[in-house]
């Protein structure tokens, strides 16, 4: 064989063994895949780990980035009205050993109780959130030692990818290969961002103590353990109970680590702190602006960008507030309640239809005061568009007749002031006239009564649940709510109702409230993006437009506050009684064009009689319209002047009748002419009978505890007295008689003077 040969012989049998072995893989698919997988899932992720672990520099703590201002806009961009401060100077570093013992162990029975065991993380917990990130269950857990915590707030960020997780959990591995367990938990309660603008514990012992840390006490100490979870929700000045809940959790870990024993687990008492100092600082411009940043940051929070990202991100955060609604509403309600009686407050909350921005919020003067916008009230007879919304709902048209007789609820007789009656009348002008009466009626001819109403306001956007309030809104303490619901007898805040309005005025569309438009950071990264909001039908839109029509006479109706140059709007009054005093305690004016829906509250704080500047009573269709049509007027001041689209028919009739409109028929103080009118039949099983006003056995006040506001009492709204009798079949209506229309706006002929409402329901007064 010559050499030729044998080098092909060589090269044949070589391809044969590169054969053989390609033969083997098609052979045994199984195998091959098992064993790509073993590459894909175990070499490759090894020997990236290995090159991150070997190339990660562990930075000393005086290394960490500096913190940066977080600052918020109007929606033009440019108007600056807050800020987010860590302030400069306000981070103290001290040696671990300065620290107290027993703050140390708080901190780790608050956050890492393995913290002196791990390995810089702890599997059991990483296993937990990936459960938690695969299952969907926020319950499933963290998994975020102290060591990892000091990582990302320091090195890594906080975006949300397996890639920054892994490389969070190496660092942290080689961390503690390379410092003392002692050093990294100095470290990180030098970094560790406790709320009130105060990072690492010495700072934190400030603002929350005013003392050293070296002073602080085991109680004190695992206070300032449990805020690190969530600094402003958990701040007792923001929201006791929870603070108190967390300050117990972190008690208890401290006695089950052995840190400290039973006796003085069952002595300690929970701290009482000092005033923020820092707050003032960070708001910019009209003091009116600080209630804004506060919903900022409540709606931040519930984005997921917590305050750590927020005190060192440097964010640009663009809200939905229009400067020049701001402006307006601000100057309406500064200039209506100048001279007024100095214990009356006001909240003004003004909504884009189309958005569902917040684009001008007053909640009052004080930057970092009280929020009366942000508060549950009774709203008396403005709720009462909820019960025509769900009656329309139902094929009950504007023009289907209702009594005006006075009505048994409970154990209560109610009637309308001075003895307001249209006989028999239509929804539409039922409403104009604001009859309790007829709406009690109204409410029981519906399927399910109050319950209706109650749900017909819960889709426009009336928010379930209210901080403070224990039980969901708009039931008798949790259970089916009682006649008073359409007379305004349980609370709301502003908002909601500018809220419920902002939906029926975009024909039945609901767009979630909101005060942000986006969050980027420094170097342009968006983070939330709410510009082009989707909106969900959660009403027909004939149902919206017809109850829109029956709206559309009550500005002018309200001792004539229409828009200015005639522009369209849709509008109602209310108040709401002060116990059984004579006097009323809250007034309101509430309407809609299609491009702007805006709540006016007035009251006061303390549970006085509300009072206007002369000392005589005030309905809603003063004061309150005086500062809705301001700050309408200047809101539209040079934009479209728009109509509001035709209603379509329901229950035989579409929109509310013309004639109606302009005068109205009944007995009122004007001329007009009854016509003959037919009473509405009503269900033979009404719902469960309220007691909408306080009297014998009738509900006591029922007390609120709001974070940032005072004591709330609401009489007449508290734990029910025992089950009334149900309540008699209503009378047959009287017969109607000839007399006034119903078109007047001379005293008690206002929109609405009613009598005897739910939870001390007012009406309308016109006076």
């Amino acid at each position: 064989m010559s050499q030729s040969d044998r080098t092909r012989g060589g090269s044949d049998g070589g391809r044969d063994d590169s054969a053989h072995r390609r033969g083997w893989f098609r052979r045994h698919p199984a195998w091959t895949t098992l064993i790509l997988v073993v590459v894909v899932l175990l070499v490759i992720p090894l020997v990236i780990v290995g090159v991150v672990y070997n190339r990660t520099e562990i930075p000393r703590p005086g290394s960490v980035a500096t913190n940066q201002i977080s600052e918020i806009y109007t929606n033009d961009g440019s108007t600056m009205i807050g800020r987010i401060v860590p302030p400069e100077g306000n981070r103290t570093l001290v040696e671990v050993d300065a620290i107290p013992v027993h703050v140390r162990n708080a901190v780790i029975a608050a956050e890492d109780r393995s913290f002196y065991t791990n390995e810089g993380y702890d599997p059991t917990g990483i296993g937990r959130a990936v459960i938690g990130q695969i299952t969907g269950e926020s319950s499933a857990g963290g998994g975020s030692t102290i060591t990892q915590q000091y990582v990302k707030n320091t090195m890594v960020g906080d975006a949300p990818t397996y890639e920054r997780k892994a490389k969070e959990i190496i660092i942290a591995a080689k961390m503690t290969n390379e410092w003392s367990k002692d050093q990294i938990l100095g470290a990180y309660l030098n970094t560790i961002y406790f709320g009130r603008g105060a990072y690492g514990i010495a700072a934190a012992s400030t603002a929350y103590f005013n003392k050293p840390v070296e002073n602080l006490t085991i109680e004190e100490g695992a206070l300032l353990a449990g805020v690190i979870q969530s600094p402003s929700a958990l701040d007792p000045l923001n929201n006791a109970v929870a603070s108190e809940n967390r300050w117990n959790y972190v008690m208890d870990g401290m006695r089950d680590m052995g840190a400290i024993d039973a006796q003085q687990r069952g002595a300690a008492v929970f701290p009482q702190v000092v005033e923020d100092p820092q707050a003032v600082d960070q708001n910019v411009g009209d003091p009116t602006n600080g209630a804004i940043r506060r919903q900022v940051l409540a709606e931040l929070a519930m984005a997921g960008l917590d305050e750590q990202m927020l005190n060192t991100r440097g964010l640009r955060i663009t809200t939905t507030i229009d400067p020049a609604t701001q402006e307006a509403v601000v100057q309406a309600a500064r200039s209506n309640m100048q001279g007024e009686r100095p214990e009356n407050r006001t909240a003004v909350v003004s909504i884009d239809p189309r958005t569902g921005g917040v684009i001008g919020y007053y909640g009052g003067e004080d930057a970092e005061g009280w929020d009366y916008a942000n508060a549950p009230l009774q709203t008396g007879s403005t709720f009462k568009i909820f019960g025509v919304a769900a009656a329309l709902e139902q094929g009950i048209g504007l023009g289907t007749q209702i009594s005006s007789a006075p009505v048994t609820t409970g154990n209560v007789t109610v009637t309308n002031v001075d003895g307001q009656s249209c006989g028999s009348c239509s929804v539409s002008l039922a409403l104009k006239m604001s009859l309790n009466t007829s709406f009690i009626r109204l409410q029981r001819m519906l399927e399910n009564g109050a319950n209706d109403v109650r749900d017909m306001a819960h889709r426009a956007g009336v928010a379930k649940e209210i901080p403070g309030l224990p039980w969901e809104t708009l039931t008798e303490q949790g259970e089916d709510p009682y006649d008073g619901l359409i007379l305004g007898q349980y609370p709301i805040r502003v908002r909601d109702m500018a809220t419920g309005l902002a939906t029926f005025a975009a024909e039945g569309v609901h767009r979630p409230t909101h005060f942000i438009e986006k969050v980027e950071t420094a170097d342009g990264e968006v983070l939330l993006d709410n510009s082009e909001p989707e909106g969900e039908r959660v009403v027909d839109a004939d149902v919206a437009n017809n109850l829109t029509s029956a709206m559309e006479p009550i500005a002018a109706y309200s001792n004539g506050h229409s828009l200015a140059g005639g522009r369209p709007s849709a509008a109602k009054s209310g108040t709401t009684q002060l116990g059984d005093t004579g006097y009323n305690k809250d007034a309101w004016f509430v309407g809609y064009t299609p491009s702007i829906a805006t709540a006016v509250w007035v009251g006061t704080d303390d549970n006085q009689p509300l009072l206007n500047a002369w000392g005589g009573t005030m309905y809603g269709s003063g004061l309150p319209a005086d500062i809705w049509k301001s700050a309408m007027d200047g809101a539209l001041s040079g934009t479209e002047w728009e109509s509001f689209p035709t209603p379509g028919y329901i229950g035989g009739q579409a929109g509310a009748s013309q004639w109606e409109s302009a005068g109205g028929s009944g007995t009122g103080t004007t001329g007009g002419t009854a016509g003959t009118q037919q009473a509405v039949p009503q269900p033979s099983a009404p719902p469960a009978p309220a007691e909408p006003a306080p009297a014998p056995g009738a509900p006591g006040p029922l007390t609120l505890n709001v974070p940032g506001l005072p004591e709330i009492v609401i009489p007449g709204a508290g734990a029910p007295a025992p089950a009334p009798a149900p309540a008699p079949a209503p009378a047959p209506a009287p017969a109607p008689v000839p007399g006034g229309g119903a078109g007047g706006g001379g005293t008690g002929g206002g929109n609405g003077a009613g009598a005897g409402g739910g939870g001390g329901d007012a009406g309308d007064g016109g006076a």
